[in-house]
């Protein structure tokens, strides 16, 4: 039996009954007033009523449990949600607007977008700091793209900068930065790990202060062809993140093939996610989905505040 088979990949109803059992493990909330006690909500039935509308009876204020979420005000029917989603977060480099509207059999606009707004749910926020004690976090820069009107030069200054820090073991995150230098990069750094945790960099000069925030900072020199060195029981490296960044740009130049600069966080995103929900620590293409649609709450995206088609 196909993954896709599930009913909430093709019934409205089914759909929206999977959604609501995420997004309200414990029944109905009113968006509007907060009210979650469930007899003083109510289903609204009748021939013209929407599918799982329900009414308040504190506000008097009707909802679905798309309102407060990315999905609020999308005429693209749930089901078809559901599917947008589990194809991005189970494909490993992702898969293109133009792939998905050929899929679902919708606008290409309109499948540009439905990607950005699950792209805004796999944004976590999470603030807690990374690695600590007995754990070593790799961090390292990759340049992607070009920057619109930027002069092309031998260097990396006419591309966008990102900035990644990689939990052996756990989780990606990544960030997009003006330029990568010290005053930009080691301030996320610092924010960012926990200061117990053993921080591995190439020789590259902006990490040359660490020593002093971490419980150790180790150096492997690419320059000279040093890749991986062993000190005792420690194994010092960067092919951690740069296996992260070999996903992430082979994503980005072989099925997206161009970003624009206002869009990068989302695609950095979309990588962070599909990484830290990996199946090595077991979470599975129907978890990952699952936990891409509980992230969907709080979060709005309006298309003109997408700055417009462009990204694929």
């Amino acid at each position: 039996m196909s993954v896709l088979s599930e009913p909430y990949f093709h019934n409205e109803e089914a759909a929206f009954e999977r959604l609501e059992a995420i997004v309200w493990p414990e029944g109905p909330v009113c968006p509007k007033c907060g009210n979650c006690e469930q007899s003083r909500i109510t289903r609204v039935t009748g021939a013209t009523a929407r599918t799982a509308l329900r009414r308040c009876l504190e506000c008097k204020k009707q909802f679905t449990v798309k309102v407060g979420t990315v999905f609020e005000s999308s005429h693209v029917p749930l089901h078809k949600w559901w599917q947008a989603a589990h194809l991005l977060a189970s494909s490993k480099k992702g898969i293109s607007a133009h792939q998905l509207h050929r899929t679902l059999q919708v606008q290409y606009k309109t499948a540009w977008f439905m990607f950005h707004r699950l792209r805004e749910a796999m944004r976590d926020g999470v603030l807690s700091p990374m690695g600590g004690n007995g754990k070593q976090v790799e961090v390292d820069e990759t340049y992607i793209g070009r920057m619109k009107g930027a002069p092309v030069t031998r260097g990396g200054s006419h591309k966008n900068s990102v900035v990644t820090l990689v939990e052996r073991g756990g989780r990606a995150r990544s960030f997009h930065v003006d330029t990568a230098r010290m005053g930009n990069v080691m301030p996320i750094v610092r924010a960012n790990i926990a200061r117990e945790s053993a921080l591995m960099t190439d020789e590259s000069g902006i990490y040359r202060r660490a020593g002093h925030d971490f419980a150790s900072h180790d150096v492997v020199t690419h320059s000279k062809e040093e890749y991986v060195r062993y000190e005792g029981e420690k194994t010092i490296h960067t092919n951690t993140v740069e296996g992260y960044y070999s996903i992430f740009k082979r994503g980005m130049k072989g099925v997206y093939q161009h970003c624009g600069e206002q869009h990068l966080h989302r695609y950095l995103a979309e990588f962070d996610f599909r990484y830290s929900n990996r199946i090595a620590l077991g979470v599975d293409d129907n978890n990952r989905t699952v936990k891409a649609m509980a992230g969907i709450v709080g979060k709005r995206l309006k298309y003109r505040d997408s700055s417009g088609v462009g990204a694929e």
